[in-house]
């Protein structure tokens, strides 16, 4: 095996969970937040598609983030078309992180309706009950996750709008979560023949490590046979995350078992969530399959990290 191969492992009993997991008839589990409770326990946000195509979000626990997954006897979030229009066509695709400021966990979510995709916000400090703040980016836009701390006074968002000169990572600021500016692009796709030519958007949220915040991202390639969608990595500034330090030449992960090939969306990796490992070197990253299921794959930050140290070139400077 070369070492390339090596970076991303996949747990051998993946898929980790399927439609089969789940007490009513659905249509598929996929892209599921992720984070590490205080107990120990590791909690899933996943993404439930119904026969009809509507998406909802459950939350599961298991002891070891592996095996033996609870499932919440209610769903986390239903759609609320009345009370919340933006919903109508599902709530999709969560990322997770922990405000310890606000000692409450802040989820970013895409509400899907006539209108298109948008950025939602909800808060919780339990996973128990839920304080919906509700559309912070307006349509077309999705692939959001917050920083966990301020920088400036200022909370950072990572986002992905869909505009007319292509679907890029953008950074936008706030000073209370629900008024936002300063809007800037942090990393475009790439022209031509790269693999991640035709659209890019954010991953898990950044992993804080020694050297920067780690980005996990997916490129998307448009070929012969439809879109495919691999995973890459880059390193931003610890000091002022609007600074990309790093952008890996290649793609660290992408579709190869049959789960990842074949499903609703084949040729699909999808991670929306990791979670750190007790030697706080290893990611347990957790991603959508094929948009059917979900699959958990393993990740050491530190060979990681030495690998886009010799396996990237400068960052380009973005411009509009």
């Amino acid at each position: 095996m070369k070492p390339q191969d090596q970076l991303v492992r996949r747990y051998e009993g993946n898929p980790i969970l399927t439609a089969a997991d789940w007490p009513h008839t659905v249509n598929a589990v996929l892209n599921a937040g992720a984070v590490r409770l205080s107990d120990g326990t590791t909690l899933l946000l996943c993404r439930v598609e119904d026969r009809r195509g509507i998406s909802s979000l459950w939350a599961v626990r298991s002891a070891d983030g592996v095996s033996d997954w609870r499932i919440d006897p209610e769903p986390a979030l239903l759609p609320d078309p009345q009370e919340h229009p933006e919903e109508a066509w599902g709530v999709e695709d969560p990322r997770i992180v922990r405000l310890e400021e606000l000692g409450r966990y802040a989820i970013t979510y895409t509400a899907y309706s006539q209108a298109g995709p948008a950025v939602s916000l909800l808060l919780t400090p339990d996973f128990r009950s839920y304080q919906r703040v509700g559309v912070v980016m307006p349509p077309a836009d999705k692939n959001a996750a917050l920083l966990p701390v301020r920088y400036d006074g200022r909370w950072l968002m990572l986002h992905r709008p869909d505009i007319h000169s292509g679907s890029n990572i953008w950074l936008s600021e706030s000073p209370d979560l629900i008024h936002w500016g300063r809007h800037r692009l942090l990393l475009a796709a790439r022209r031509g023949a790269w693999w991640d030519a035709a659209k890019i958007g954010l991953g898990p949220p950044l992993v804080r490590t020694e050297r920067g915040w780690l980005m996990f991202y997916h490129g998307v390639r448009i070929t012969a046979a439809g879109a495919l969608y691999r995973v890459g990595v880059a390193l931003l500034d610890v000091d002022d995350p609007r600074k990309v330090l790093m952008r890996g030449d290649e793609w660290v992960f992408g579709p190869s078992e049959r789960y990842e090939r074949e499903g609703d969306v084949g040729g699909v990796v999808f991670p929306c969530g990791c979670v750190l490992g007790s030697d706080s070197e290893t990611l347990d990253l957790y991603y959508g399959a094929a948009d059917t299921s979900i699959g958990l794959a393993r990740v050491s930050i530190p060979v990681l990290l030495d690998w886009l140290e010799t396996h990237s070139s400068e960052p380009a400077p973005q411009s509009f």
